[in-house]
């Protein structure tokens, strides 16, 4: 872009500019081009021959000439007294047409201040103001004017009035136009703004569940492993070292699963992030056997059909069957079995978790936990339900009930 400022453009633009940065300037010299025209159309007289006006046959007397210099020098103030200045030409008008044999034209004057006046009030004001003045002024002009009532002169005092108001009234309704249109825009910025720090936001707390997800689960599988090692040490070696292949399994895959979702918040200039797709329910089986080589019975019911699920729906129902199977594991005593069940009814999938364990301290349906929080908001994101609850006759139920089409417009 080329740019543009006081010392830039056209000589036309730099005075332009130059206005625009200092109007009081710009109201001094409109006041001086006003006070010329007024003494230049006072030396005119518009019936000076049968031809036509004449000009220099008459001259203006010292009086007239010092109200129009009052007249004039009023309008350096038109902006910050508009009313004031229009009260003040129309005085001072009003006392020309009413003194005067040959009124100076400084009706001039109340034109700028009008037409002032209206560019920065509101409509009815500008008209109310407009039709109090163009009457009061061609009134004057009609009774104490020098000419007959119906002369051209008195027509001319309304209509100059007349589009003063008018003008000013086009040029406020223009500015109000166009800072409505920049308004728009810039309210359309800030919510462009406001949505992008949404989505920033939600992606950080999806990623943020997916860590509690990924750390809870495959820690609780080291921690148990790493008691057996440590209990049976002693005594049966070959135990001992098979527990602790486990705990290093869960914890090498904990370490790729943290490392695949991280990637996720690398930059294009960052190195390659893992490729690998999402876990979901097609993987559910390799995760059901991680708990049962921790020692959680865990039966499995199916019955989702072959037709694949969304990948935002795949994804919650894997993570609601692990962080509840967790909470089996921490919670739900040493004894604890689970049920998992999936089942596809109509435009839904019901993911069903129960367990015959006697709550432990800290046991998820005492304490509201992150894990319950994070299956809440995964599931109220896709527009599904989610139920966690202490069975009759002891254990826990946790069920979700998916939509097959999510909010992100995936179908099947």
């Amino acid at each position: 872009m080329t740019p543009s400022g006081p010392s830039t453009g056209t000589p036309y633009a730099r005075v332009r500019d130059g206005f625009r940065a200092h109007p009081p300037a710009f109201d001094a010299v409109l006041a001086f081009g006003v006070l010329v025209s007024m003494i230049a159309a006072s030396f005119t007289d518009p019936h000076g021959s049968p031809d036509g006006p004449t000009f220099g046959d008459h001259a203006p007397d010292v009086w007239s000439v010092l109200v129009m210099v009052l007249g004039a020098a009023a309008l350096v103030l038109r902006r910050r007294r508009p009313f004031a200045v229009l009260c003040f030409t129309v005085a001072i008008s009003l006392f020309e047409l009413v003194s005067a044999s040959r009124p100076a034209p400084i009706a001039m004057s109340v034109v700028v201040a009008l037409f002032t006046v209206a560019a920065r009030t509101d409509r009815p004001t500008t008209w109310r103001v407009g039709l109090a003045t163009m009457a009061l002024l061609t009134a004057a002009a009609m009774i104490f004017g020098p000419t007959h009532w119906y002369a051209q002169e008195n027509l001319g005092v309304f209509a100059w009035t007349g589009m003063a108001a008018a003008a000013g009234d086009a040029v406020r309704s223009r500015r109000a136009f166009v800072d409505a249109i920049r308004e728009r825009a810039e309210r359309a910025e800030r919510t462009r703004e406001e949505e992008a720090g949404r989505r920033v936001a939600e992606e950080r707390l999806r990623i943020a569940r997916d860590l509690h997800d990924v750390v809870a689960h495959h820690i609780a599988l080291v921690n148990v492993q790493a008691g057996v090692a440590a209990h049976v040490m002693d005594k049966r070696p070959d135990q001992a070292k098979e527990a602790l292949s486990y705990v290093r399994e869960a914890s090498r895959s904990a370490l790729d699963e943290l490392r695949a979702t991280v990637g996720l918040l690398r930059q294009s200039g960052d190195p390659e992030a893992p490729t690998e797709p999402a876990p979901g329910l097609a993987v559910l089986d390799g995760l059901l056997d991680s708990f049962r080589k921790a020692g959680l019975p865990v039966a499995v019911a199916r019955a989702d059909g072959e037709k694949p699920l969304p990948a935002t729906v795949d994804l919650a129902a894997y993570r609601i069957v692990q962080e509840a199977l967790t909470n089996v594991r921490k919670h739900a005593g040493p004894d604890a079995e689970a049920e998992v069940s999936v089942v596809r009814v109509g435009r839904t999938v019901e993911i069903t978790v129960l367990d015959n364990g006697v709550p432990q301290t800290g046991a998820p349906e005492g304490s509201g936990g992150h894990g319950l929080l994070g299956m809440r908001e995964r599931v109220g994101a896709l527009g599904g339900t989610l139920t966690a609850a202490p069975r009759y006759g002891g254990g826990f139920r946790v069920q979700a009930i998916l939509p097959v089409t999510s909010r992100t417009g995936e179908d099947t």
